[in-house]
């Protein structure tokens, strides 16, 4: 019996454990968006779940060995994330939107104050990274509201454990005895945790926005009503699209401003620098997004916000204006010029 050939000088035993971590990386590989996805409802960043998602199959990748097949690959991978993540939340304080932290400033009366830090804000996500492009349409649109800002902001006031069995259990679909030994833990412990936190979301309401979907045309036409407004920056216009609690945030500011009235006024006024911007469209949080460019006066323009949109009763009820660029743009895949 012949031997198999084996090229570059390399020993078939070490092509054998080549072709072992070469099979082993694909695997991992395919569990990526949704423990992206996972990882970002619990820490509130896009940026860190890149990163805990990272330590999880480098943990899964060095311990693969001692993974004895007893649970799924999907399962023991959520364990080892689930532990990165509580250990990332450990001793810290909750993400938070501006309109967390204080009240409405009025547009002729404000004071923007020094930029807080970014573990201080509930950061946006790429749907590319936690969204998978395919799949049951049902279980799709769960993802997509599950991922919103409002929805992550609101898992923020959970304690981290309560925070995994909510997520686990209400948007992942998974058995309270799976969550239970994910968490070494009982039945019943799993239960009340879920209890405790759907009583914490219910008291902080977090169904006021309407998911965006591709195919609903009343949407489209209320984007399409947004874009043309702002970027003639048309004031009767903008403020005829929003609704009467609309409110416009400015992270890593504090500043926030309530009301079509408000929201007119500070871009009539502090903001008028917004005058002949560009919008640009991407997908962010399973809701309307932009990059926006604001006119340089050198040429071209240059990047100033990631603007959020949220919906609801044909309507837009927020604006969430990411001001740091240098970090969300290229994050979202935009250029940080458009000329």
């Amino acid at each position: 019996m012949t031997s198999p050939v084996v090229t570059n000088d390399q020993p078939a035993g070490d092509l054998a454990a080549s072709d072992q971590q070469a099979e082993l990386g694909d695997l991992l590989d395919r569990h990526r968006v949704e423990l992206t996805g996972y990882c970002y409802r619990m820490l509130g960043s896009g940026f860190e779940a890149e990163d805990a998602v990272q330590e999880t199959m480098l943990r899964a990748w060095r311990f693969h060995d001692r993974y004895d097949g007893r649970a799924s690959l999907r399962s023991w991978l959520y364990r080892i994330a689930t532990n990165v993540c509580l250990d990332a939340l450990e001793g810290r304080k909750r993400r938070a939107r501006p309109m967390d932290l204080g009240p409405a400033q009025t547009a002729d009366n404000f004071a923007l104050g020094e930029p807080l830090p970014d573990a201080a804000w509930v950061q946006p996500v790429v749907d590319g990274q936690v969204l998978p492009p395919s799949g049951d349409p049902a279980e799709v649109a769960v993802a997509r509201e599950s991922i919103r800002l409002a929805f992550v902001a609101a898992l923020q006031h959970l304690p981290p454990r309560q925070r995994a069995v909510l997520i686990l259990r209400e948007v992942l679909r998974w058995r309270a005895s799976e969550v239970a030994e994910l968490l070494e833990t009982s039945v019943a412990s799993v239960n009340s945790a879920l209890q405790r936190a759907r009583a914490t979301l219910e008291a902080i309401d977090v169904t006021s926005a309407d998911p965006m979907r591709v195919d609903d045309e009343g949407q489209q036409k209320l984007l399409a009503r947004y874009v043309d407004a702002f970027e003639r920056y048309d004031m009767d216009a903008l403020v005829a699209l929003l609704h009467e609690d609309a409110t416009l945030s400015m992270p890593p500011y504090a500043l926030w401003v309530h009301g079509p009235a408000e929201i007119a006024t500070w871009m009539s006024g502090p903001g008028i620098g917004c005058a002949g911007s560009l919008l640009v469209p991407v997908e962010v949080n399973g809701s309307p997004a932009f990059g926006q460019y604001r006119r340089d006066p050198a040429g071209g323009h240059v990047a100033f916000a990631l603007q959020v949109i949220e919906v609801a009763d044909g309507a837009v009820t927020a604006i969430n204006a990411f001001l740091d660029t240098e970090k969300m743009f290229p994050f979202a895949g935009l250029p940080l010029r458009r000329d």
